[in-house]
């Protein structure tokens, strides 16, 4: 009896890459305003991410507060940790910010993973815990 291989010369792996999430709108590009903060490799924002700690409907809140604004203080807390810890790979970091429909600053946690990109170049990727 001969047993066949589980993987053969044929087999397809699909790989969704980083290009691909970042087109697809998965993945924000935030690598412009993260060097104002001292991040030499390209930086992203997990779609979730950027719902709920960036996004701001300014004329759909009473609060004085915009996207630019609330994407420099995520920046800049990243960046605090990231020179904090740097040789980790995984950073956790706590963000205040005031979620939507709220006028008081709430904690949320995030992580920073650096790893490698599409052609095993260092990029970081900022998401929310359980998200990969």
């Amino acid at each position: 009896m001969s047993l066949s291989p589980l993987f053969d010369s044929t087999v397809e792996i699909d790989i969704y890459s980083r290009a691909e999430a970042l087109d697809d709108g998965v993945l924000v590009d935030v690598t412009r305003q993260a060097k104002e903060y001292g991040f030499k490799v390209p930086v992203a924002l997990t779609a979730a991410v950027w719902a709920d700690c960036v996004a701001w409907e300014s004329a759909a809140e009473d609060y004085s507060q915009d996207e630019q604004g609330r994407l420099k203080d995520l920046l800049w807390m990243a960046h605090f940790e990231a020179r904090r810890r740097r040789n980790a790979q995984v950073v956790p970091f706590g963000l205040l910010r005031v979620p939507h429909r709220g006028k008081k600053p709430e904690l949320v946690q995030l992580i920073m993973h650096i790893g490698p990109g599409d052609h095993a170049e260092p990029v970081i990727t900022i998401m929310q815990p359980g998200e990969d």
